[in-house]
């Protein structure tokens, strides 16, 4: 299938973005070209690069997935710096804001097709349309509760959207890998389909949609995202606040463990 590339389409060091003639944009995931491990300076290209595939008018359908068979599966907590910084701080809660914005801000359809682990950020997941998943696909949220953080980024909001709020709530509290089936139970993924398989079934999906009419796709888009989207402007930035007061707090307890923890002369 022929491809269009965009002069964005290579500036950010683990998205790989490619879009076929018909204007599907598949947005993959990956370091290296293999599974994703996310860091802080994916952190802050993401904000840029949700925002320009936004932005591209050319892009008639989108699609997220990772590379390796996973989509997010680890991420690296020490590429942040002392997240106990106010300064630090600030500008992870600006660009976490400003990634869910612009992700809910894509105006035609968004499909995720998810393999493999979903560890990290599913919420990115979560902001699509439709969610395809491998029969081995499964659902967790490592980086939060219980590594002692408030999950305020918005995974609760998209989960509570999705699933629930009883849902959300025991799934974030007790973090446990969620497998796709219970998730489909859930209502959150839409479709399980054989392992290896989310992507090609995504394709399906995006030419189905094509079918129909720009604008209607678009403004399909835009009035299906509304009431999730309003949910992220009232309460990420707020949940953010929160995360960032309890990261302080652990590091704080971290630093004061490692003070009282005897040297080795004092063993010896």
């Amino acid at each position: 299938m022929n491809t269009v590339k965009a002069n964005y389409f290579d500036a950010y060091r683990s998205l790989k973005l490619t879009r076929d003639a018909t204007g599907v944009l598949i947005a993959e995931f990956h370091s290296k070209g293999g599974p994703f491990t996310f860091t802080s300076q994916d952190h802050t290209e993401f904000v840029e690069a949700f925002y320009r595939i936004a932005q591209d008018r050319a892009n008639k359908i989108v699609i997220l997935t990772g590379a390796g068979g996973d989509f997010i599966p680890a991420i690296d907590f020490s590429s942040f710096g002392n997240v106990a910084d106010p300064g630090v701080w600030s500008q992870v809660h600006d660009e976490g804001t400003q990634i869910l914005e612009n992700l809910a801000n894509i105006r035609v359809p968004v499909i995720a097709a998810i393999e493999g682990r979903a560890h990290v950020h599913s919420e990115y997941a979560l902001l699509a349309n439709v969610i395809v998943a491998g029969e081995a696909a499964t659902f967790h949220d490592l980086p939060h509760f219980a590594g002692g953080i408030v999950p305020g980024d918005g995974i609760f909001t998209t989960w509570s959207y999705r699933a629930g709020v009883g849902r959300a709530e025991a799934f974030l509290l007790n973090p446990q890998p969620l497998r796709a089936r219970t998730a489909h139970e859930w209502g959150v993924v839409a479709e399980v389909v054989a392992n290896g398989k989310a992507l090609s079934r995504a394709r399906e999906l995006a030419a189905l949609y094509l079918k129909v009419p720009e604008v209607t796709r678009r403004n399909t888009r835009v009035h299906f995202i509304h009431p999730l989207k309003e949910r992220i402007v009232r309460e990420v930035g707020y949940g953010l606040s929160l995360e960032g007061a309890s990261a302080a707090d652990l590091v704080k307890a971290m630093q004061a463990n490692t003070e009282r923890a005897p040297s080795k002369e004092q063993v010896a």
